[in-house]
């Protein structure tokens, strides 16, 4: 069983989000030990892009703030090398096809898995261009995560069918962003992806912010994935956003049980 699919075994999982370097790598290293240690299951790495389409303000500013405090890829690698050496949750990191381009999609996808990622999202590859990067990521043995939105209908029994780790479900169209009502129908989209592919997770994600909506949204899916409410929660407590992102990452999971 890949690691990540061991992150919702018996259980729903909570997938935070965090970008790397913001405010600081040193910072981002004591909130994903933190959030590790108050229930997080799965740890999404965001790694910060100078234009990152999927990704409403909230998460733009993040990578901003990152970008402008020096944050490099490599710093990047080097600081999960010491992650790693304390967290053993399963981590996948999120960023934008131009990342892996520039840095060399082999060597990204080789070096991620030497220190201890287990997957990669990337939000900007459609499933038709997937295979540019999955071949590469299955050599080394890291998950290539699709992505389905609310408009995939017809091609989401495509995606599922050859998913690997798990399915994150979209459930609002547009960018990233704390939502006040999700409307989309979830579980019909989660029905969909298991019908073809059983044994595949599927993971909520975009808009969702209190515990009464994970839990809404744990009814239908395996696990709940959150980024905004807890960016903005680090943009308004910079260094000392590692006891407030704590406690949210605990009531967030205690909501799922």
């Amino acid at each position: 069983m890949s690691k990540i699919k061991s992150a919702f075994e018996n259980k729903k999982a909570f997938i935070p989000f965090i970008t790397c370097g913001d405010p600081s790598l040193d910072m981002t290293k004591k909130l994903v030990k933190a959030m590790a240690e108050n229930g997080a299951d799965l740890i999404e790495l965001g790694i910060p892009f100078s234009d990152p389409t999927a990704e409403g303000p909230v998460i733009q500013t993040a990578s901003l703030r990152a970008l402008t405090a020096g944050t490099t890829t490599d710093k990047i690698f080097d600081m999960v090398r010491e992650i790693r050496k304390e967290v053993s949750v399963p981590m996948v990191f999120m960023t934008y096809a131009n990342v892996v381009y520039s840095y060399g999609i082999e060597k990204f996808v080789k070096t991620a898995a030497e220190i201890g990622m287990d997957g990669l999202i990337l939000p900007d590859v459609p499933f038709e261009e997937k295979e540019e990067f999955a071949p590469t990521c299955r050599q080394y043995g890291l998950d290539f995560i699709s992505l389905i939105a609310p408009t995939s209908n017809d091609r989401i029994a495509m995606i599922a069918k050859k998913a690997e780790g798990f399915v994150y479900c979209v459930s609002s169209l547009g960018v990233t962003g704390v939502r006040t009502n999700i409307t989309t129908d979830v579980g019909a989209m989660v029905e969909q992806v298991k019908k073809v592919n059983p044994t595949i997770p599927c993971a909520i994600g975009f808009g969702i912010s209190t515990p009464e909506q994970a839990g809404n949204m744990a009814k239908y899916a395996d696990g709940v994935i959150v980024g905004s409410a807890i960016v903005r929660r680090i943009g308004e407590f910079g260094d000392k956003a590692e006891i407030p992102v704590a406690q949210y990452v605990s009531e967030m999971k205690n909501a799922l049980k």
